[in-house]
């Protein structure tokens, strides 16, 4: 009971400062305006848990688990500092190992005047698409891989950014030895060419350069033969060049080519070899209508801080999956993880909208959408593992596909209170590909979704859907209540049930109150085993039982 005890005492300390930080300014200039002010967020997420043998659920020494954050900031016309502090020390089921423990990882002061800014601390930062840097948060996913060092921000002029930055990244409560540094530009054309300005025509040019020096031990072994040590390069060079055109009539195309020098780590079986990613997208909007078609292929481009790790941490880049992050939790059973050895990756989306008083539009008008994604392997060629493991044509693909995913949405409104939506979705994951083993899984998945308010304090949200399957688990059923009575409540009840091998239930109630900025959220019931995924980027979580209890709030 110990560790709940400091869990709820670390609850309430949230709360009371929380309730008493709320737009707190703590100096005013001669004109009485705030001068220096403080805000921040409180976020802490508890399970409860208990046993429960028919789902395997989590049934560890601890009695409640804890990840809560509070962040504070402190805001002046020309200088900013923050600071978060992380609780972690019973975190939830799922996450590595190394999260475990507690702190204040996270600390930086920023000063900017003009057109110059200075972080000095941790930060995060994103190149261009990400291919060659992003760093991030993303709680749900145990990810912060902060750097930490410094970074200047120049715009001498409209149009022009340059970025510069050095440091080193976070892993869980240290910082890996590797230096990064990284260089960024930016520039905006149409800011300086009066014909792209009279068109409103926006062209961006960009270029990105990022270097890991990562001293070599001598001690890495070769994977293949044991008796030789690998010559690791200490260096490891990546670039990035992009351009970016938007016109007036509603065309977006954005291309951009990365590519990384020789970079021998645990992802690719420390081999000797470039990596390079190609990205195309082209987009299209006017009222009433929306067209995505988009490309890209990865070959080699896992890029990390620690060539030695895996997992989620340490990672300096991020290659987007390409594949619709499905919010219905069916579609979202069997969600894909990108690749990170190499894969072509494609998806085209249509949108279109009948309008009010034609024959498929009716009173209200109808919303269609027609989503299809498809990945699968690069071709690659065996060769000798020292020399680079393998070749590849660059356009030709390869025999295994990942992941297939073919769906259409209909959105429709029947009358001032009710609302419809429909999904019908075709999908093929191969499991052995994504997770190591369990073969390709083809189902078939529809879901409906109705809306239906009584009064302006009262609305009704139902979800049914269900999921077609010979393979893995078998089918799946799903349905969902929602009761919103605003401002305040909303009250909740679920059930996912396998229909197919288990015929378990993995039931859910739950209690939302939210006041201002705060937002209070109680549930009981059952979690499924399965992977929690956010861009193509996945944890595994455990199946779970028992209570969980959610708080945030924002200042």
């Amino acid at each position: 009971m110990r560790n709940r005890r400091i869990i709820y005492t670390l609850l309430g300390c949230c709360l009371t400062a929380a309730a008493h930080a709320q737009g707190l300014t703590l100096l005013k200039d001669s004109q009485g305006e705030p001068a220096l002010t403080l805000s921040g967020s409180v976020e802490s997420n508890i399970l409860l848990p208990r046993e429960d043998k028919d789902i395997n659920a989590y049934d560890g020494p601890e009695d409640a688990l804890t990840n809560t954050y509070v962040e504070l900031h402190l805001g002046s016309k020309y200088v900013e500092a923050g600071a978060r502090l992380e609780y972690l020390q019973y975190p939830l089921p799922g996450y590595e190992p190394g999260l475990k423990g507690w702190g204040v990882p996270h600390l930086y002061i920023k000063g900017h005047y003009r057109w110059a800014e200075l972080t000095v601390g941790d930060m995060y930062e994103q190149f261009g698409s990400g291919f060659i840097l992003r760093t991030y948060e993303e709680r749900s996913l145990g990810i912060d891989n902060a750097l930490r060092g410094g970074r200047l921000v120049l715009t001498p002029t409209d149009g022009l950014t340059v970025k510069a930055l050095a440091g080193k990244q976070r892993h869980y409560w240290d910082w890996n030895d590797a230096l990064i540094s990284g260089a960024d530009v930016q520039l905006q054309l149409d800011e300086w060419i009066k014909p792209l300005q009279k068109s409103q025509t926006r062209l961006m040019l960009g270029a990105s350069w990022v270097n890991k020096h990562e001293d070599y031990d001598g001690k890495t072994v070769n994977p293949t033969d044991v008796n030789y040590l690998l010559k690791i390069p200490e260096y490891v060079n990546a670039f990035d060049v992009r351009a970016q055109l938007q016109t007036k009539g509603g065309l977006n195309v954005l291309a951009e080519y990365a590519r990384k020098t020789q970079d021998p780590s645990f992802d690719n079986r420390y081999i000797y070899r470039p990596g390079q990613v190609a990205m195309l997208s082209v987009s299209y909007s006017k009222k009433g209508m929306s067209a995505l078609v988009q490309a890209k292929r990865s070959d080699n481009m896992s890029s990390r801080s620690a060539r030695g790790v895996s997992g989620t941490s340490s990672m300096l880049n991020h290659l987007p999956a390409f594949t619709l992050d499905h919010t219905y939790a069916l579609a979202a059973l069997y969600p894909y993880a990108t690749n990170l050895t190499g894969e072509w990756a494609y998806q085209a989306e249509l949108g279109y909208r009948f309008q009010k008083g034609t024959a498929l539009g009716g009173k209200y008008g109808t919303h269609l959408k027609l989503n299809f994604s498809h990945v699968r392997s690069i071709d690659k060629q065996a060769e000798d593992e020292v020399r680079g493991g393998y070749t590849s044509s660059f356009f030709k693909q390869g025999d295994t596909r990942f992941y297939q995913d073919l769906n259409v949405q209909m959105e429709k409104r029947f009358s001032r209170d009710f609302t419809l939506n429909l999904m019908y979705m075709n999908q093929i994951y191969n499991k052995t590909a994504v997770e190591g083993e369990g073969g390709t899984i083809k189902s078939n998945i529809v879901v409906g979704e109705g809306k239906y308010r009584f009064s302006r304090k009262a609305t009704l949200r139902a979800e049914a859907q269900y999921l077609f399957t010979k393979d893995d688990e078998g089918d799946w059923a799903y349905g969902l209540l929602e009761l919103s009575l605003p401002p305040h409540w909303m009250v909740t009840v679920s059930d996912m049930y396998n229909a197919g091998s288990s015929h378990l239930h993995y039931y859910q109630a739950g209690l939302t109150f939210t006041g201002g900025a705060h937002r209070v959220q109680a549930a009981y019931g059952r979690t499924r085993a399965g992977y929690n995924c956010s861009g193509g980027v996945c944890r595994w979580v455990p199946a779970t039982s028992g209570m969980t209890v959610a708080y945030t709030y924002n200042f």
